[in-house]
């Protein structure tokens, strides 16, 4: 056993013989605020069903400070979940919906007033607690559900999805209030989210699935600069993936290519093949070749985003990459549709998944 908060200890859950999630270990300290992260059916909300009580293991156990949960109803394992749609009693108004989960506990009436109001005016919703759910915003039903959640003070708040159903700029408020109330309250997050950027900006520790398993777990940083496998890098979509062969040139360690043959400074176990995994803000371009050749290419497409621009290059044989620009570095016509460029990078900023197992695997 450990001190963790949470624990999931080889968790599985099938439907009908097919399994949704299979073996996920995982452990939660106090004050974390952990993402799962991953596409459409990998089965990080069956998880966090599963933790939330709305779903029975079919193997393995879940256990909260020690004690084992998996048959336990879900009112009496004090983790509140905030639902993707905020899932708000329609016929009853702001105050009677946060105040909903103290009533389930027989808080006495003159204690509820009181934490339904300092939720109420936290949350800055105060003076919409007359409303009805129809009569909110997406981000004000969203701070009535956290509101209601909080207002119980649980040391664990689960969360699915929570931003998915707001607009683009109030996605970045939330986001950051979500941090906000995270370290004020001292307590554990777990939430759901198919969404890197999302991720990566509020939590302690991303957890990326795939297939109903686990493939990496770590800190943001981490993941995105040492992705454990090839679909990691690909999912997280800041890095180029070039596969090759290692071997030795002299005392340099070096991988061969379709587009070329590049330095790599990380060791290798030995040589044979890999992929030569490079991110996307690391490839610098220009429209002369540098001193070490760097590679031709030319650009198929752009995308911007106001800070930045993402340039999508193909080079021989088809292989494809992509480049992050700075806004204040584009120059006028530089990366239009067509344009011939050198796309370079240095030794130490690329590092190399294997094709056979490797201590990293």
């Amino acid at each position: 056993m450990t001190n963790a908060m949470l624990e999931l200890s080889a968790v599985g859950k099938s439907y009908d013989g097919q399994m949704a999630v299979e073996d996920v270990s995982l452990a939660v300290h106090k004050g974390e605020f952990i993402a799962l992260m991953g596409p459409s059916g990998c089965g990080k909300t069956t998880t966090l069903r599963m933790i939330a009580g709305l779903e029975t293991p079919t193997r393995g156990d879940i256990r909260l400070w020690g004690r084992r949960i998996n048959d336990d109803h879900p009112w009496a394992r004090d983790t509140p979940l905030v639902w993707q749609n905020y899932a708000l009693f329609p016929f009853m108004t702001v105050r009677d919906n946060v105040e909903f989960g103290l009533k389930q506990r027989s808080v006495e009436a003159a204690i509820r007033r009181i934490k339904v109001d300092e939720w109420l005016e936290r949350m800055g919703i105060a003076a919409l607690a007359g409303r009805l759910p129809h009569q909110l915003s997406g981000g004000q039903r969203q701070r009535v559900a956290l509101a209601r959640a909080l207002a119980t003070e649980p040391e664990l708040l689960l969360l699915d999805e929570p931003l998915s159903a707001l607009d683009p700029h109030l996605k970045v408020r939330m986001q950051a209030e979500l941090v906000r109330l995270h370290r004020e309250l001292g307590i554990a997050f777990v939430c759901v989210t198919h969404s890197p950027s999302e991720a990566f900006a509020m939590a302690d520790r991303v957890v990326i699935m795939n297939a109903g398993k686990v493939q990496q777990v770590g800190a943001p940083r981490a993941l995105y600069r040492r992705a454990a496998n090839s679909f990691v890098a690909e999912f997280l979509g800041g890095s180029n993936l070039v596969p090759g062969t290692v071997r030795q040139d002299g005392g340099r360690q070096v991988i061969d290519t379709a587009i070329g043959t590049f330095g790599v400074l990380e060791p290798a176990p030995s040589p044979g093949p890999a992929t030569l995994v490079i991110g996307a803000d690391k490839i610098v371009l220009s429209s002369i070749a540098p001193s070490n050749g760097g590679v031709a290419a030319s650009v198929t497409t752009t995308d911007f985003n106001g800070a930045s621009l993402t340039v999508f290059l193909e080079c021989a044989g088809g292989q494809e990459l992509k480049a992050v620009v700075a806004s204040g570095a584009i120059e006028a016509d530089a990366y239009t549709p067509g344009a011939r460029v050198f796309a370079s990078w240095s030794d130490d900023s690329g590092c190399l998944l294997y094709t056979s197992p490797s201590p990293r695997d």
